[in-house]
């Protein structure tokens, strides 16, 4: 057997630690390093890991994997300091603050073409949306006709928290959008495919941050796919839910689970429709108790590396068509791109 693959965590906080705990439950993947800018100096866990106070100083240890879990203003830097070090790079989402730094981790990625670079689209690996996909993929429903998609939190950030990061243009480059709403564009492009016309609003208007706390989109593929999205952190009631119609019924994926429990039950509806239903069509729900989506997801990025497999999920490429897609939203509303100084649709500034 394989040695396991030693791992670097850059970012230590909620994330950077849920990570960790997987990885370390994984036989081919063990954790010896991690940084974070709130440890007082570096040393050395009980443990054994090691911990730095800045990435530069993580790269240094012998590493065979990084998992980037920084600020946005800082993971497209780190991915590149890892891929230069020769390290397979695992990060998080967004993977930047902007379409510019997804392509300068792109021009860095096709210079060390025997590296795995993966991104963390985490709903992907949901089982409620692997299930779905399936139904989608066999055409027993027909093709999509529409989606309908709303995702929302209550805030940007946790009761009882001070502001974070995430409310700074600066830092993030985004708000709610590209934050949260991020994981509906990537599932509205993996279940309907490529977005050609984007029509939006775009605001602030609630919590008057200088990131959008509401966006609004209406998008259609080239054979005529359209989707309606609406991305919030006006949404008193936590809330995950995505409508597809097909041409022989439809699939609801309601509530998510995640680590604050908020956003209710994990549910697929299968929507079986026929001539005479009276709009009142068979429906079958499906419930999900387990989040495996985590582990799913390393372990994917795991058996890529050992197996020298291209990545089929979080790819660069979905990074990039995703990154793109959000900033066409953000473009298509004139206001909002005139105020901040988009001076493109791929999000340049």
């Amino acid at each position: 057997m394989k040695p396991p693959l030693r791992i670097g965590i850059a970012g230590y906080g909620v994330v950077g630690q849920r990570r960790r705990h997987f990885i370390d439950q994984h036989p081919a993947l063990t954790t010896v390093a991690v940084c974070d800018q709130t440890f007082e100096g570096d040393g050395t866990f009980d443990d054994g890991v090691h911990y730095h106070t800045h990435y530069n100083t993580l790269l240094g240890e012998n590493l065979d994997a990084l998992f980037v879990c920084l600020t946005n203003d800082i993971n497209s830097d780190a991915t590149i300091g890892g891929l230069e070090k020769g390290l397979h790079v695992f990060c998080e989402k967004p993977p930047g603050r902007d379409v510019g730094d997804v392509v300068r981790v792109i021009e860095c990625e096709k210079r060390h073409p025997g590296l795995k670079l993966k991104y963390g689209f985490n709903h992907r690996y949901h089982d409620s949306v692997q299930e779905a996909l399936g139904i989608l993929r066999s055409g027993e429903l027909g093709h999509v006709i529409n989606l309908r998609g709303v995702y929302g939190k209550s805030k940007f950030i946790s009761y009882g928290q001070p502001l974070s990061w995430r409310t700074e243009r600066s830092v993030a480059g985004g708000g709610i959008l590209l934050d949260q709403g991020i994981h509906m564009v990537d599932l509205m492009c993996l279940f309907a495919g490529d977005f050609v016309d984007v029509y939006s609003f775009v605001t602030n208007d609630y919590w008057s941050y200088d990131v959008e706390d509401n966006a609004y989109a209406l998008m259609r593929t080239a054979d005529g796919k359209v989707a309606m999205l609406h991305s919030t952190a006006t949404q008193w009631r936590h809330r995950f839910n995505l409508d597809i119609a097909l041409e022989r019924g439809g699939l609801t994926l309601s509530g998510i689970l995640s680590g604050s429990k908020s956003y209710g039950v994990e549910k697929l509806t299968v929507t079986h429709a026929s001539d005479d239903d009276q709009g009142d069509p068979e429906e079958t729900e499906i419930h999900y108790d387990k989040d495996s989506s985590w582990a799913s997801e390393i372990a994917d990025f795991a058996s890529a590396i050992n197996e020298d497999r291209p990545i089929s999920e979080g790819s660069s490429a979905d990074a990039l068509k995703t990154m793109k897609l959000v900033y066409r939203i953000y473009c298509a509303d004139p206001e909002w791109k005139a105020r901040w100084g988009l001076q493109d649709c791929n999000g340049s500034a």
